[in-house]
């Protein structure tokens, strides 16, 4: 894997050598246990706020890992999670003290190159890889630019903002060839790894219910949620690339940075930001993971005037059949995790801080070499870092995320339609009989963005 990398690097270098500039290479940092520059992963972060600068850090704990290019619409400012500080240079200084501090070295030696628009970072040939991190309504431009260009994948969940955008994007990824990993860290924590593993080896018996509890409401993140009239769009900050393929909207403080996912222009709220967690464990507990359900019903929920800046559903609730029979019931009325019913009473919950189980002392019995196993993962970063250099098929895979927020997009098309229901096919991916649901499974994109497939 590592000579396919090297190969690509060099070819895609005497291509584009009259085009853009080589980044400082990793050779700058000098010796600190790391390997060589030459076998290390060139990775290149595309949004640089809350998400993005967090998985930054988890990155620059690999070794195998050098950061070298930073991109953000904003180049710095406040008004992130908690007013924090977010932007391209607030993320270059965080990845230059860290390596200058890793190598003895002074922050201004420590090379790490700063753009404000995607298309340019991803023009560098010597890019192995890029993390994504940007609003919802920026995946799948970005995604599918990346896949064209050959470099592997960390992108955060939700995976898409629409359904078709979530198939363009799984498709775009498998004619690449490339390693995607979802943000959908959840696969690779003991909790739910242990709960999936208990079920899979019938330790409550078939299981006909499942239960996901998701969040509601608009929490004001970023301390701006207030500041809702237009104001002058900020120096340093290019808003109209920040809009992009979405509507014209004037400019406030509270429709950027952290508070952007209550407006469904940008995401799709709680359902999808929590649902792209919680769904997806259901999903790939019960072995469902590449399909979805026939049919979600029983669908309610209280939901803003689209005029509105927050216009996500505040409280919801549906239910999704599928083929086999198995129910699953979702809403800010469960309880917060993912709750299986099985036979005779018994159940097992999951959350990132406990597992419980009914009775308690299933939850103690030991997975056995003998017995059916998960995928293992304890480093959801480490995993697409492995993955890339392996070739194998990373925890968390597009395919997955897409089916997974499928369900997620689909409750909200119904609850902007009034609609108590809908039919679902999920190998065509329609909605049976129902034109204008079937209409909402793309948004029209502005000015001269579209879809490149």
């Amino acid at each position: 894997m590592m000579q396919r990398i090297l190969r690509r690097r060099f070819l895609q270098a005497a291509a584009t050598a009259a085009v853009a500039p080589y980044f400082i290479p990793g050779s700058a940092l000098g010796k600190d246990g790391r390997p060589a520059p030459s076998e290390r992963m060139t990775l290149g972060c595309i949004g640089t706020g809350n998400n993005g600068i967090n998985w930054l850090r988890n990155f620059l704990n690999d070794k195998r890992v050098q950061i070298v290019a930073v991109c953000d619409v904003n180049k710095r400012s406040n008004g992130y999670w908690a007013d924090r500080e977010g932007g391209r240079e607030a993320a270059r200084d965080i990845v230059q003290e860290r390596y200058a501090k890793d190598s003895g070295k002074q922050p201004s030696d420590i090379g790490c190159a700063t753009y404000g628009d995607f298309r340019e970072i991803l023009q560098h040939a010597d890019l192995d890889a890029v993390q994504i991190a940007t609003p919802d309504h920026w995946h799948a431009l970005m995604v599918i630019a990346a896949a064209k260009a050959g470099k592997h994948i960390y992108g955060q969940k939700p995976l898409s903002l629409t359904i078709k955008e979530g198939r363009a994007m799984s498709d775009a990824v498998a004619k690449a060839g490339i390693t995607f990993q979802t943000g959908s860290q959840q696969r690779s924590m003991i909790h739910f790894r242990t709960g999936i593993n208990l079920i899979r080896n019938g330790f409550i018996g078939k299981v006909h219910t499942v239960r996901v509890g998701l969040p509601s409401g608009h929490p004001d993140y970023s301390k701006h949620g207030s500041e809702k009239d237009p104001t002058p769009v900020p120096e340093g900050l290019d808003y109209d690339l920040w809009l992009g393929p979405a509507p014209e909207a004037y400019y406030c403080p509270a429709r950027l940075h952290v508070n952007w996912r209550w407006n469904l222009d940008y995401s799709g709220g709680q359902m999808t930001d929590w649902g792209a967690h919680h769904i997806d464990i259901a999903q790939w507990a019960m072995g469902h993971e590449k399909t979805g359900p026939v049919e979600i019903k029983q669908v309610r929920g209280e939901l803003p005037p689209r005029k509105d800046l927050y216009n996500t559903p505040d409280t919801f609730h549906w239910e999704c059949t599928y083929e086999d029979g198995l129910k699953l019931i979702i809403g800010s009325d469960q309880r917060n995790g993912v709750t299986f019913e099985g036979e005779d009473g018994k159940s097992i919950y999951t959350n990132r801080g406990q597992l419980q189980s009914t009775p308690d002392d299933i939850k103690k019995n030991k997975i056995t070499d003998d017995m059916k196993h998960i995928y293992e993962s304890n480093d959801h970063v480490g995993n697409f870092v492995d993955c890339v250099f392996s070739g194998k098929e990373p925890i968390a895979p597009i395919e997955d995320a897409h089916r997974s927020i499928t369900i997620a997009h689909l409750a909200n098309i119904a609850l902007q339609l009034e609609r108590e229901s809908l039919k679902w096919d999920p190998k065509a991916e329609r909605v049976v009989d129902d034109e204008k649901a079937n209409a909402m499974l793309i948004r029209e994109y502005r000015g001269s963005w579209k879809l490149d497939v």
